[in-house]
This record gives structure tokens, sequence and C-alpha cells, in this order.
């Protein structure tokens, strides 16, 4: 597919808004590999291409296993993440996909078990941010396969 149009060229205003928001979950104490991981899931669930590409790599290029990554659609079957990576997938599946009902009380509880107050914030800032990559990704057809990661250009 080819690129309808670059949103950081059209709106360089909104797009430095949206890296706000980007920046401030990368710097908010979160583990990188967490993050990864949600913003993979999340890009799954919308079927980003673009995000996907990025968030794999960067995931790799950070230390994640191929494993993991192959898997993670189905985090729920096996054993290869941890409660806390659990609970965030499964926040992160919740607030993707809200329904009508909002996130049940039982996720909440889950969750909380896992991530105080400020850190459940950041988790959820970090879902809408990437959610609103994804948004802004699909409809323009952002074109996947070019992103290196910071690590692997610098190499």
């Amino acid at each position: 597919m080819q690129q309808r149009l670059d949103y950081k060229q059209a709106a360089p205003a909104a797009f430095q808004a949206m890296l706000g928001l980007e920046n401030y979950v990368r710097q908010s104490g979160l583990e990188h590999s967490l993050l990864e991981l949600v913003k993979t899931r999340v890009s799954q669930i919308n079927g980003c291409a673009y995000c996907l590409d990025m968030h794999t790599k960067d995931a790799r290029a950070a230390g994640e296993t191929e494993q993991r990554l192959y898997l993670l659609p189905a985090w729920r079957e096996t054993s290869f993440y941890s409660e806390r990576e659990r609970a965030a997938l499964a926040w992160a599946e919740a607030v993707t996909q809200l329904g009508a009902h909002g996130v049940a009380d039982a996720l909440y509880d889950e969750v909380r078990r896992q991530f105080d107050e400020k850190a459940l914030v950041d988790l959820t800032l970090a879902i809408v941010a990437i959610n609103g990559w994804n948004r802004l990704a699909i409809p323009f057809r952002s074109e996947a396969g070019s992103y290196q990661p910071p690590k692997a250009r610098a190499a």
C-alpha cells in the first residue's frame, strides 16, 4: 500500500504533541520491555503494520525473545509472561477494546495488585498513546519496513 499522506508534515504541532505523550510514557519508570509488549499487543489488535514493525524491532533490540513475541497473541495460553506483564496485557486489551460496560472491576483489581496508582495511570497513557499512533498510521497508510531501532541506526 502506498502512504496517503505524511501526518508529521501535514500537522507538525500535533505530531509534537503526540511525541510529548510518548516521551512522558518512556520516562515514566515503567519497564521498557513491558511497554514494548503492550505496544506490540495493542498494535496486533488494531492491525497496525507500521507500529508492529517498529515495536517488534524495538523489543528485539532491547533483548526480547522471538518466542515471547511470536506467542504474544496467545499470551494467556503460555507461562512465558510474568504476572505483571499478564496484568498489563489484559489491561491493554480491555482499554483498547472498550465496550459499553467499560473495564470490569475484577480486571481493575487484578491490575492494581501489580501497579500502584501512578504506574497504572502511566500504563493507561502508554495504551492511549499507542492507540493514537495506530489511529494515525492505519488510515494514512504509514509504510512498514524501513524503521530501524535507535541502537541499530547508530551501528
